[in-house]
């Protein structure tokens, strides 16, 4: 008869440097950072999709000589429909320009993620949850 024998698993007493806490924080911190550019990603996103929506519908506008108003801060101007178009493409332009920036800023963040937890997991193993939490 076989014998089966049970790893037990005990949780390690691993001190904790100020160095480690440093990074740990650091962590953290870059967490939530990402977390912000995301949703600021998603808010910049929207608002493309929304200009993009309103190319559209002023390109199914048949009257060529009717003035669009087109919302500048809080005030409302009138444009030529060729002057709004341009006017849009080049918001659209704008947004897109950020978006990237964003996206660039998050792929940084990334990497410096990956690096800190590499270093975490090599210290304190299983001993430390460093995975988002997916609620």
């Amino acid at each position: 008869m076989a014998a089966t024998t049970k790893k037990t698993v005990a949780v390690e007493d691993v001190n904790v440097t100020f160095e480690d806490q440093q990074k740990i924080n650091k962590f953290a911190r870059n967490t939530n950072r990402m977390t912000e550019l995301k949703d600021e990603i998603e808010a910049k996103k929207k608002s493309l999709q929304n200009l993009e929506d309103a190319s559209d519908d002023l390109m199914m506008c048949e009257d060529d000589d009717l003035l669009i108003p087109y919302q500048i801060g809080d005030v409302f101007i009138s444009h030529s429909q060729e002057e709004t178009q341009e006017m849009l493409e080049a918001a659209k332009e704008a947004l897109k320009d950020e978006i990237k920036a964003l996206e660039g800023r998050v792929s940084s963040i990334q990497g410096v993620l990956g690096d800190l937890k590499v270093q975490l997991y090599a210290k304190f193993g299983n001993n430390i949850n460093l995975e988002a939490d997916e609620s």
